[in-house]
């Protein structure tokens, strides 16, 4: 595209491209404007996005949120992706929240949650309220995670052949994580399926260190026309319709209204954010 505009227009472009808007954006602002084009992906935010520095370079921190981060000595995204979060929330409420997390590459904004024109994935992520060391815990909350994406991929009538997962360690562990991909025979937007290929993606790249954050995303997407049937998945025609129903359900009575039994065990994360906004209590 940038080669016919060249061709077409004698127009010189520039393009970002990440797993969610703002990584698309920083990708653009911080590399693309430079080389032409820049992918950026979960892996990269250590290396590209936390040496940022003056802060203003940053998208979002403008000069005097930038001097009052100085204040609190903070200068570059790296510092800012490892400020306690309570203390940014402390000092610029919702807004602090929103610096957090996307000091670490995650956009949690509503406004990427419809399918708009273009859209090649479908993504979730999270801070966790504490660090999660035992498997169960982290399955529990990455099958929530899951059932959000899968919804959002339904409600849009499409479904995805590539799932990526992020996961990001504590900082008592000295940070760091994998971000990995791994794209499926046929597309789908049945939870658990998206669930079961994570789950392996985790196994197989997992060190054992506790984990802190998790983001998930559906890629590589088609319209969801219809099923191809299998000999041996008797349930896939029930998964759809029960997919369905469930997501009925939480449309009409909220969002709450039908859950898994993992989202009321102690490691659940589901019953306690649907009462947030923005990190805070309605």
């Amino acid at each position: 595209m940038q080669d016919e505009l060249v061709d077409q227009f004698q127009l010189r472009s520039a393009c970002g491209m990440g797993p969610n808007m703002l990584m698309s954006k920083l990708a653009l602002d911080l590399d693309a404007k430079k080389t032409g084009f820049a992918r950026w992906t979960y892996e990269d935010i250590p290396s590209r996005l936390w040496p940022v520095a003056p802060l203003s370079r940053m998208w979002g921190i403008g000069s005097r949120l930038e001097k009052t981060l100085n204040n609190m000595g903070i200068f570059s995204v790296g510092d800012l992706a490892h400020t306690p979060l309570e203390r940014l929330e402390q000092k610029f409420g919702v807004m602090g929240n929103q610096l957090y997390h996307h000091a670490h590459g995650i956009d949690l904004s509503d406004l990427g949650a419809p399918l708009i024109e273009g859209q090649i994935s479908f993504g979730k992520g999270q801070i966790l309220y504490r660090d999660y060391t035992k498997r169960e815990d982290i399955l529990t909350v990455i099958l929530e995670m899951c059932e959000d994406v899968a919804l959002r991929a339904r409600e849009a009538g499409k479904a995805g052949r590539t799932v990526h997962l992020s996961i990001g360690y504590s900082k008592n562990s000295l940070g760091g994580g994998f971000g990995r991909s791994r794209s499926m025979y046929e597309a789908t937007n049945d939870t658990m399926a998206i669930y079961r290929l994570c789950t392996k993606l985790l196994d197989e790249f997992h060190d054992g260190r506790p984990v802190r954050r998790i983001a998930i995303s559906l890629a590589n997407l088609e319209d969801e026309y219809a099923m191809q049937l299998s000999l041996f998945d008797q349930h896939k025609w029930r998964n759809r319709q029960l997919g369905k129903a469930m997501d009925s359900l939480r449309k009409k009575y909220g969002p709450t209204a039908i859950l898994r039994a993992v989202s009321y065990t102690d490691a659940g994360t589901a019953v306690h954010r649907s009462k947030l906004i923005g990190g805070h209590y309605k």
